[in-house]
C-alpha cells in the first residue's frame, strides 16, 4: 500500500522528536490510537520487526527518551512521527501493567489480508499450513504463528469470529511472526480445506482419539495441519474435512498439552519428514 507523505516526518527531522506534555499532568491517562483502526504494539522486538516490515503501515512511535535513544530501531523508518513520553505509568496504562513494554510503543494499522490462492503449493517445497479452529486465547494463537513461522509453514488460517485479532499481546507472543507469516482468516473453515485439498493440499487433524501418531503420518508435501481448542476441540464439521487424524503420543501423566506446544510439535514432526 502506497504510504502517504508524512510532513510530520519531516519537522522531526529538524525538531527531533515530540514531546507529548498533554499527558505529563495525567499519569492514570492512556494513549489513544489516532488511527481509527489503529492499534499499539509494544516491546522492542515487536516494534523493530513491524518497522521492518514494508507491508505494515506505521503510524507513530511513542516511548521514553531512554527506549527512543536506539537507534537501531529509530533508523528503520526515520520520517516516522516520534512522541515522547517519560512517565511510564502512560505506558503502562495504554498496554497493560502486566505487558512489559520495555519503554516503547508503535502505533499500527492492521496488516492487509492474504488471499487463499496464495497459497498454490510450490513444487519442490514443503507447504505446511497451520489451521486453528476456535482457539481464542492471543496468546495461545501468537505462539503457535511464532512455532509456525520458526518451521518454515506458508500461513496461519483461523476463522474471522471466534478467534482473537492482531494486537499487542498477539504480536509480542508471536515474537515476530505476526509480521513473516502470512495470517488468513476465513468466514467457514471447512470450506477453506475443501477449497485447499482443490489446491493440492491433503489434511491432517490433531486429537488424542486415534492410533494413528503425527510423526506416522506420509501424505506428501502439501499438508494442513488442523487444531482445535484445548477443551472443546476440533468442531465436528472441520473434524469431517480432514482426511486423517492423528495424535502426539505422551507418557499418560498428562491428559493434553497446550495447543501452542502441540502445534510446535506437529509442525516440527511434518516439517522433518523426506
Amino acid at each position: 500500500m502506497p504510504r502517504k507523505k508524512n510532513n510530520q516526518g519531516a519537522r522531526n527531522r529538524n525538531q527531533g522528536p515530540h514531546r507529548d506534555k498533554s499527558f505529563r499532568s495525567h499519569a492514570d491517562s492512556n494513549l489513544k490510537p489516532k488511527a481509527s483502526n489503529g492499534y499499539f504494539l509494544f516491546g522492542r522486538n515487536s516494534v523493530e520487526t513491524a518497522l521492518q516490515n514494508k507491508n505494515r503501515e506505521c503510524v507513530r512511535l511513542v516511548g521514553t527518551e531512554k527506549a527512543l535513544s536506539n537507534e537501531r530501531i529509530t533508523s528503520i523508518r526515520p520520517n516516522i512521527e516520534t512522541v515522547v513520553i517519560n512517565d511510564t505509568s502512560i505506558l503502562d496504562a495504554t498496554v497493560g501493567t502486566d505487558s512489559p513494554h520495555q519503554g516503547i510503543l508503535l502505533e499500527v494499522r492492521p496488516l492487509p489480508g492474504t488471499d487463499i490462492e496464495s497459497l498454490t503449493p510450490i513444487d519442490g517445497k514443503k507447504n505446511i499450513i497451520l489451521m486453528l479452529d476456535q482457539v481464542t486465547d492471543p496468546h495461545n494463537v501468537g505462539a503457535c504463528m511464532r512455532s509456525a513461522a520458526a518451521f518454515g509453514a506458508r500461513a496461519l488460517i483461523t476463522q474471522d469470529r471466534n478467534s482473537p485479532s492482531e494486537s499487542g499481546t498477539l504480536a509480542r507472543s508471536a515474537a515476530g511472526g505476526l509480521e513473516t507469516l502470512d495470517w488468513l482468516r476465513v468466514a467457514n473453515l471447512s470450506q477453506t480445506l475443501d477449497t485447499l485439498k482443490e489446491m493440492g493440499y491433503w489434511h491432517v487433524g490433531l486429537d488424542g482419539n486415534t492410533e494413528t501418531k503425527i510423526r506416522d503420518v506420509k501424505l506428501g508435501d502439501n499438508i494442513v495441519i488442523v487444531m482445535g481448542s484445548e477443551g472443546k476441540g476440533m468442531r465436528p464439521l472441520t473434524r469431517k474435512s480432514c482426511d486423517m487424524i492423528a495424535k502426539i503420543p505422551m507418557s499418560g501423566q498428562i491428559e493434553s498439552l497446550n495447543v501452542s506446544n502441540a502445534a510446535a510439535i506437529a509442525l516440527y514432526e511434518i516439517a522433518d519428514q523426506n
